[in-house]
C-alpha cells in the first residue's frame, strides 16, 4: 500500500468508504455483516487505515457496523472519518454525540460538514455548527476538521472563506475534471493549501463501464489496463490529494484496488490525453446533442405539452451519472405532460435539426416512471 503524507500522519492512498457495503437479499436488504466484515479485514491486512462513513449511509446502520467492525483493532491502527448532516438532524451537538456512541470511539479522527450545496450553505454557516465543531476540536475529540462539497464555484470559495479547513472531500474524477467544475475547485483548494480526498474517483462506478468507443480507445493503449486502473491512475497524478475514497461492495473489487494502490505510478501525459479522449467519446455517445432550441415544442408541435429540452437535460444527467435520483429528477421537471404521456407522433423528431430520436427518448423515460 502506497501512503501518503498529511500533517504528522501516513495515510493509506486507499481509502474505504461504508455507503456501498454488501446487502443481504430480500424485500428488505441491510448490510450484510458477514460480508461487510470480511471486507474490512481485507482493507486492514492490506494496509488501508482510513474508514470513511456518515450518518445516512444505509440507513444509519453504516456508523454502527464500522463501530462493531472495527473495535477488534486497536484504535491506533485507523482512522475514522464520518459527517454532520444540517438535512438529517440540525441539532449538530446532539447528533456528535450519538456518533462517538455509534462509532465506539471517543474521537473522530475526520470530522467532515457533509455535503455543502447552494441550498444548505448558508444554513451550515448559520447554524454554529462550525464554531461548535472547532471547540471539540480544541478539546481533542476532533483531529482534523473539513467539509464535503458540491456545491457551485461562488458558494463554494464562500464556504471555504469560513474556517481554516484541515482539509475538503471533493468530488475528483477525470469527468468532472474536464466536463465539471472539479477542476477549479481543486486549484482553489491548493492555492489555500487545503489538502484534498477524492470522492467518486470512478464516479460511482460510472467510469468502470463506459461506451464501447471509449473503452476500445482505453484498451488500444494499455489493453492489460482496467478502466478503474485508468481512473485511480489519473487521481494519483494530482499532487494536492492524500486519499482516494471508494465505496467497495465485494471482496473482488477491494482486491482490485489494492492491487491498483502497491504502487504510485499515474498517468504518463500522453496517457493522461487518451484517457481525455476516451472520456470524450463516452459523452457523445451517451448523450443527446440538444442546443436548447425549442424546435421541438415550438408552435405548438407537442400534442401533450412535453418540456421536451428539459427532460432532455435529464435524460443526459442520467445516461452519465446512472439513475440515482432520476424519479424525482423527472418528477421536478416544469412541465404540463410528462414522458409518459408521449404519444409518438414523431412531429419532435422532424423538428429537431439535431437529428436527435427524441421519441425513443421519451419513451425509455417514460417506461422508467411505469
Amino acid at each position: 500500500m502506497v501512503y501518503r503524507d498529511f500533517q504528522d500522519k501516513k495515510m493509506s492512498w486507499l481509502g474505504m468508504g461504508n455507503m456501498r457495503l454488501p446487502l443481504t437479499e430480500g424485500a428488505n436488504p441491510t448490510i450484510d455483516k458477514v460480508k461487510a466484515q470480511e471486507i474490512i479485514d481485507y482493507a486492514m491486512a492490506n494496509g488501508i487505515n482510513y474508514y470513511d462513513t456518515a450518518v445516512g449511509y444505509h440507513s444509519g446502520e453504516s456508523e454502527v457496523f464500522l463501530g462493531e467492525a472495527l473495535e477488534k483493532y486497536p484504535r491506533s491502527n485507523y482512522y475514522l472519518a464520518t459527517k454532520f448532516s444540517i438535512f438529517m438532524n440540525p441539532d449538530y451537538k446532539a447528533v456528535f454525540e450519538e456518533q462517538l456512541a455509534r462509532l465506539k470511539t471517543n474521537y473522530i479522527d475526520f470530522y467532515l460538514i457533509h455535503a455543502i450545496m447552494d441550498n444548505n450553505f448558508q444554513s451550515y454557516i448559520d447554524s454554529g455548527c462550525i464554531q461548535y465543531f472547532a471547540e471539540q476540536k480544541a478539546l481533542g475529540r476532533i483531529k482534523h476538521l473539513g467539509f464535503s462539497t458540491h456545491a457551485s464555484i461562488e458558494n463554494f470559495e464562500t464556504f471555504v472563506n469560513q474556517h481554516e479547513w484541515d482539509f475538503c472531500l471533493q468530488q475528483l474524477n477525470a469527468y468532472d475534471w474536464i466536463y465539471g467544475n472539479s477542476k477549479q475547485k481543486y486549484d482553489i483548494l491548493t492555492s489555500k493549501g487545503i489538502p484534498t480526498i477524492a470522492m467518486g474517483p470512478v464516479r460511482g462506478g460510472r467510469i468502470a463501464k463506459l461506451s464501447p468507443e471509449a473503452e476500445a480507445i482505453l484498451k488500444e493503449a494499455r489493453p492489460a489496463w482496467t478502466l478503474s486502473e485508468w481512473a485511480f491512475r489519473w487521481v494519483k497524478n494530482r499532487d494536492n490529494n492524500f486519499i482516494a475514497l471508494s465505496g467497495m461492495t465485494t471482496l473482488e473489487q477491494i482486491t482490485e484496488n489494492v492491487r491498483l494502490f502497491q504502487d504510485d505510478r499515474g498517468l504518463t501525459e500522453d496517457e493522461e490525453q487518451i484517457f481525455y479522449k476516451a472520456l470524450e467519446a463516452f459523452k457523445k455517445e451517451m448523450q443527446a446533442p440538444c442546443t436548447d432550441c425549442n424546435y421541438c415544442i415550438d408552435s405548438e408541435n407537442c400534442p401533450v405539452k412535453i418540456n421536451i429540452p428539459r427532460f432532455l437535460q435529464v435524460y443526459n444527467t442520467y445516461k452519465v451519472d446512472g439513475d440515482f435520483g432520476l424519479r424525482k429528477k423527472i418528477e421536478n421537471v416544469d412541465s404540463p405532460g410528462n414522458p409518459s404521456d408521449c404519444v409518438f407522433c414523431d412531429k419532435c423528431n422532424k423538428k429537431c435539426p439535431q437529428t436527435i430520436d427524441i421519441v425513443s427518448i421519451m419513451r425509455e423515460l417514460g417506461e422508467y416512471l411505469d
